[in-house]
């Protein structure tokens, strides 16, 4: 292992001697500099890991030095010591990004604090980040046995969420596989429990919401308190997305309250974002409102009609608000809403409902380049993210925030990269969607598929009689034997919805109020 080479630049060097010492027998590399050109000098022909500079010398400045050291290695640790407490020159120093301030007199245990901190911190984390993963294995494991509710589910979840953001920066193949293998254990263990329970789960009157419940018992609550309020419906955002971007969020809004609802099945947006909207299970949806729902196989847009169907809602549940509904697709769309939500007064409920996230994933499977961008849900978050910070929906919150809005952020449900194909049987007019299908004669013997003959026990309208419906288990993706192994190939590896999965299920429903 490389030793680690330090620049220590001060006019009284020599006078440092015992802290010298201490640093090597930590070792450490010092070389010395009694000025900022003496320094400079050195950085020409030496390669350093860091550098502690004296702010007050003769000649150049330590800012002065500072500034040059900069330019030359803008990627250097400089970590500043000074007699002066005095704020103008800590806020100079923090502006040229420094990597720590130190105050003279300052003990040999400060320094090396520093040091590593800024140079051994990654390491450190890295190997705190594996031993408390490894500690929480089996605590992991034993959660996913205990599981019995759908909430014990979603506990799981938002702890294997914790997990995999930890690990985004360690640089383990083997913790990787580790973790992959007992994400996929929980999503086949989570399928199973789906297929057994979700009949009674949708129908009872219990504490879990699904989608068709969510409006009336967590978004009513909100309005109720009187102040308007922002719901944004960011479509297919995953439970990691949302956390990626909460940050960001946090910077202008103050988190109130976070939970887990669930996705109705299929986790397509035709179903469920149409249930949150209208309240309203599909099977429902097509028999009071027939001129608004449409199933798989009808022609036209599945989803043109939620302002209706939310405006339906909220006259059957008896209120009497002002409430604005916007889908927003492009980006001159969310402009002119942006124009609209600054000149109007705040009032009411907003409604936006915006679509991005989802052509990310439609994008992944048509576009080679997002195919490179997202190849990994560590990589779908990142790209997540950036998009998010550098989005005009961004623009929107801090509008709602400044304009005095609460704000709700959910989804309708989220996504998985398949990656295992399950070979299945239809006829011609069978749907096209690959994580789940519906139709007459639908036939499989994969035990990955979870088959419901009569669709009407889970809330689903029948095209015909004989119609069911096939859902995909964990990351698995329905192929139709004709040309098999090109669509394989062609779907593997790319994010869809519409199956059973924790991904696709358990979604964030989050409440913020402005700072």
């Amino acid at each position: 292992m490389q030793p680690i080479e330090l620049l220590w630049i001060d006019d009284e060097v020599d006078l440092l001697r015992p802290h010298i010492f201490f640093l090597s027998q930590k070792g450490y590399v010092v070389h010395e500099a009694h000025s900022g050109q003496d320094a400079l000098e050195l950085m020409k022909t030496n390669t350093f890991d860091a550098v502690l500079l004296d702010e007050n010398m003769p000649g150049m400045t330590g800012l002065e030095v500072l500034d040059a050291i900069k330019q030359q290695a803008p990627s250097l640790p400089v970590i500043m010591i000074t007699k002066s407490e005095e704020e103008n020159i800590m806020e100079e120093a923090i502006g040229a990004k420094i990597a720590d301030y130190l105050i003279k007199p300052v003990n040999p245990n400060q320094i090396l604090l520093a040091l590593k901190k800024n140079l051994e911190s990654s390491k450190l984390v890295t190997e705190k980040t594996i031993n408390s993963y490894q500690q929480s294995f089996q605590q992991l494991n034993g959660l996913l046995s205990q599981a019995q509710t759908l909430e014990d589910w979603a506990a799981l979840y938002q702890k294997i969420i914790y997990w995999e953001l930890e690990l985004d920066n360690i640089d383990s193949k083997e913790l990787q596989e580790i973790f992959h293998y007992q994400k996929t254990e929980a999503n086949l263990s989570f399928s199973r429990f789906i297929e057994k329970n979700y009949p009674s789960l949708l129908h009872e009157d219990g504490a879990d919401v699904f989608s068709h419940q969510a409006f009336k018992r967590l978004v009513i609550p909100q309005i109720n308190q009187g102040a308007p309020t922002l719901l944004l419906m960011i479509d297919n955002l995953r439970y990691d997305q949302f956390k990626s971007i909460l940050p960001k969020i946090s910077t202008h809004y103050s988190l109130e309250h976070e939970q887990t609802y669930y996705s109705i099945l299929p986790t397509a947006t035709q179903y469920a974002r149409n249930a949150f909207f209208s309240g309203l299970l599909p099977v429902d949806m097509e028999k009071q409102h027939p001129q608004w729902w449409k199933n798989d196989t009808d022609e036209g847009g599945k989803n043109l009609f939620e302002n209706e169907f939310l405006m339906a809602q909220l006259k059957r549940l008896g209120l009497d608000i002002a409430c604005d509904y916007t889908k927003i697709n492009r980006p001159n769309e969310a402009s002119k809403y942006l124009d609209a939500l600054k000149a109007d007064a705040a009032s009411g409920l907003r409604v936006v409902v915006y679509n991005f996230v989802d052509m990310i994933s439609h994008a992944k499977t048509e576009m080679e380049v997002i195919k490179e961008l997202a190849s990994t849900d560590k990589a779908y978050r990142s790209l997540t993210k950036s998009w998010f910070e550098n989005t005009m929906l961004l623009d929107i919150i801090k509008t709602a925030q400044q304009k005095g809005y609460r704000l709700i952020v959910t989804t309708d449900h989220g996504t998985i990269n398949v990656e295992q194909p399950a070979k299945i049987i239809g006829d011609r007019e069978t749907s096209t969607n690959i994580r789940y299908k519906t139709g007459r004669r639908l036939k499989t013997e994969d035990k990955h598929v979870f088959m419901v003959e009569n669709p009407k026990s889970i809330g689903l309208p029948t095209i015909n009689m004989s119609s069911s419906f096939a859902f995909a288990k964990n990351n698995y993706y329905l192929i139709y034997p004709s040309r098999y192994h090109h669509f394989v190939n062609y779907f593997r590896n790319t994010y869809q919805h519409g199956g059973i999965s924790l991904e696709e299920i358990c979604i964030p429903f989050a409440v913020f109020s402005p700072k």
